[in-house]
């Protein structure tokens, strides 16, 4: 099987959400039959659905990939939990250890019980689609168009870009 392009977001608003988002960037470096092939800036936004918690520290890393989609989210489940992450069931947009996301699996459109690609909400959520513009700013979001083109439309003016 040929590699796909995989985007991945990361985010973490629980301890030291700097450093666990940079050691959850160096985890995926180490996933089978996958290679990094960019890594975003951090980027400090305000919290999203809840807004009742610390501000989440987010970033997106491209992937090159022969796992398939179920395989590639089983590895990021398994990196949340090595991270503390524990899912509660019911739980939406509460404070966490780490968050890794599948976004986008090439320009698949993939709806299943488990997952969903396009991540939900993708199109319009700022703190997902700036750090994934700095690492795939043509990449398709299908159904909406490329993720420059929609971060244009969005307020981003709350979101700080805090490094590397």
């Amino acid at each position: 099987m040929d590699s796909v392009l995989a985007c991945v977001g990361l985010g973490a608003n629980l301890g030291d959400a700097c450093g666990t988002v940079r050691a959850a960037m160096q985890a995926l470096a180490q996933l089978p039959r996958t290679r990094v092939q960019a890594g975003s800036s951090l980027y400090r936004t305000p919290a999203w659905g809840n807004e009742a918690q610390p501000p989440f520290i987010n970033a997106a890393v491209t992937l090159a990939t022969t796992l398939a989609p179920l395989e590639l989210l089983d590895q990021l489940l398994a990196i949340e939990q090595r991270f503390g992450r524990v899912r509660l069931p019911g739980e939406r947009w509460g404070p966490r250890t780490l968050d890794l996301d599948l976004l986008l699996y090439a320009d698949q459109v993939i709806d299943l019980q488990r997952l969903t690609v396009p991540h939900p909400y993708l199109h319009e959520r700022a703190f997902a689609l700036l750090p994934l513009a700095e690492v795939a700013p043509e990449a398709l979001i299908p159904g909406h168009g490329t993720v420059r083109a929609l971060l244009d439309g969005i307020q981003t003016c709350a979101i700080k870009r805090i490094g590397g």
